[in-house]
């Protein structure tokens, strides 16, 4: 509290000494702000702190039983917010918004506010009390204005539904409903005509609310900042999870997480609303699973966003994937990979037809040498289709497919679909079963380059696992041409790497033999700004690389276990992912 405050208090016998002296006692035990002690020991009224502030601070005391806030001042302030900071906004003019508070004092309430609202804030003063008792009161009226239009909505959308049928209406309900899914008009009319038409009006106010609180400038511009952060910082996922009390973010970058500031907990709805409307999703929809997409532009640069939403205990969970465009461009030598793997991966890419499997584990890559192989074929005299869940890159001068299975388009049904158009190459997002596994080995026998992944711990192991499926052996043998294993490592940060010596021990256990007499320099990551102290920045491919040759081929019709297969691809030069990764 301002020196100048309690001596103002004390001339003016708004303060006794000796309560003051035991105000100071009392600080010193609880560590709370001496007004606040003040006041809830009933040492002063609050009336007299105002007093006080007032003219201490040249702040006006204003009487809200005789004012009325502006609406365009209302609406710039959530009434969260309005409660949270107990303000309440009165006025708006030019670049200054007039804000009434109790607390003239809090430096973060200033800072947030002025920050959130883009307006200079110019305080004047009025009780905790009658601040609260007016936010209610204005704040309710607007609602209470949003509820008789929604009801005027909804009584004509009622009356439509006796005199026309539900296609001729449907979309004058959307525009009523401000954009929402067909699907969730077609609900609501069913609703209506179900004669439950206070369930469809609260729905419809919540949607109109969310929509409004999304809009809003503070919760827009930190969805932007959140998104210009994971750009800057590499991040290829951004995780906002809801806690009970806390709203938390976290970004992972080279595949590790980093926990961020914690995110108001206050603005939960509406910034997750914001990712949906960006993701154009069901903002109302909170009970089930959603799926969207994005697109943004960061310092010249399209950024790609799937969206993930998962309904948990404390709301719902969103995850956005990055998806860089411009990764699309780099050749496979520029993602990683050795010589030997690339030739072989090349060798296997220049082939007619027959069947590409790259292997590995989610977040390991896959999508990306997949996408910069079929980049490197996508010519015009090829007919290029892809079938996905979902579609990750959008490639001009390619077909691709997102299957929906929630309507019957499968991976299979899809694929029975797309071989009528005549393809040249297929890329099939992921195969996970026996139908979508035996249409794509007959298309690879059949004319077509058919490139997918699958999930395996290394590249043999593939025709195992197609063989689990129910595929046969003879078909496996004679479609499949390479297959490929890979897993993503951090490189070393060139901004803070540092010599460091590696005893005999550890190189022996690792496998490096060194010769006689030879010293190898190691480095690692000492830590710094640019890396956030993890030692690392960015990531590289290592891969094991095999192509199918006539003994392999014998081994997997003869259904020879993986670790017989994989002793034959490393007698025939495959280099495993631990030999590529000490390389």
């Amino acid at each position: 509290m301002n020196k100048r405050i309690e001596e103002i208090l004390l001339k003016n016998n708004l303060l006794k000494r000796e309560d003051y002296e035991r105000a100071l006692s009392v600080q010193k035990q609880k560590k709370l702000p001496l007004s606040k002690i003040l006041l809830d020991e009933g040492l002063i009224s609050e009336k007299d702190l105002l007093s006080a502030l007032s003219e201490n601070l040249n702040l006006p005391s204003v009487d809200l039983s005789k004012i009325k806030p502006e609406p365009s001042a209302l609406e710039l302030i959530p009434i969260e917010t309005a409660r949270y900071y107990n303000v309440l906004p009165i006025s708006l003019i030019g670049k200054t918004l007039t804000i009434t508070t109790a607390d003239p004092l809090n430096i973060l309430a200033i800072d947030d506010l002025k920050s959130s609202t883009g307006y200079n804030i110019r305080y004047c003063l009025s009780t905790k009390k009658n601040i609260t008792e007016t936010i209610e009161k204005f704040y309710s009226q607007e609602q209470e204005e949003e509820k008789l239009d929604v009801d005027e909505m909804l009584s004509s959308l009622t009356a439509d539904l006796k005199e026309k049928s539900v296609e001729v209406i449907k979309e004058e309900a959307k525009s009523a409903t401000e954009s929402m899914a067909e699907e969730s008009v077609e609900e609501l009319i069913g609703k209506i005509e179900r004669g439950k038409v206070e369930i469809v009006r609260e729905e419809v106010i919540e949607k109109r609310n969310l929509l409004k609180e999304a809009d809003q400038t503070p919760v827009v511009k930190l969805v932007d900042y959140i998104l210009l952060q994971a750009y800057r910082g590499r991040a290829s996922d951004i995780h906002l999870e809801p806690y009970e009390k806390d709203f938390r973010l976290r970004y992972r970058i080279d595949g590790i997480l980093h926990e961020e500031t914690e995110l108001p907990k206050r603005l939960q709805l509406a910034i997750i609303a914001r990712l949906k409307i960006m993701s154009e999703l069901d903002i109302t929809e909170r009970r089930l699973p959603q799926d969207g997409r994005f697109r943004v532009r960061m310092e010249g640069k399209e950024i790609d966003y799937r969206v993930s939403v998962l309904p948990i205990c404390f709301g719902e969970k969103v995850v956005l994937r990055a998806l860089d465009r411009s990764s699309l461009s780099l050749g496979l030598a520029d993602l990683g990979f050795l010589p030997g793997s690339l030739s072989r991966m090349e060798e296997a890419a220049k082939r007619p037809y027959g069947m590409i499997l790259i292997t590995g584990p989610t977040g390991s890559g896959k999508s990306t040498s997949l996408y910069s192989v079929i980049n490197k074929l996508n010519t015009p005299d090829r007919n290029i289709i892809t079938i996905e869940d979902p579609v990750e890159y959008q490639v001009p001068g390619i077909t691709q497919i997102a299957v929906k299975p929630e309507i019957g388009l499968t991976f299979a049904k899809g694929l029975r679909a797309l071989l009528r158009q005549s393809p040249d190459i297929i890329l099939i997002g992921e195969i996970r079963d026996f139908e979508t596994a035996d249409i794509a080995v007959k298309a690879a026998l059949t004319g077509q380059l058919v490139l997918s992944t699958l999930h395996t711990n290394d590249a043999p192991s593939a025709i195992t696992r197609l063989l689990n499926m129910g595929v046969g052996s003879s078909l496996i043998a004679s479609a499949i041409i390479m297959v490929s294993a890979q897993r993503l490592m951090r490189k070393i940060c060139d901004s803070c790497k540092e010599k460091v010596e590696i005893p005999g021990e550890v190189l022996e256990r690792t496998g490096v033999k060194l010769k006689a007499g030879e010293k190898p320099i190691f480095y690692h990551g000492k830590g710094c700004k640019k890396c956030h102290q993890t030692g690392y920045y960015g990531r590289i491919a290592t891969a094991e690389v095999f192509l199918m040759d006539r003994e392999t081929k014998e081994l997997a019709i003869n259904e020879a276990p993986a670790d017989v297969i994989k002793k034959k691809a490393i007698e025939k030069g495959m280099a495993t992912l631990r030999d590529n990764a000490l390389e």
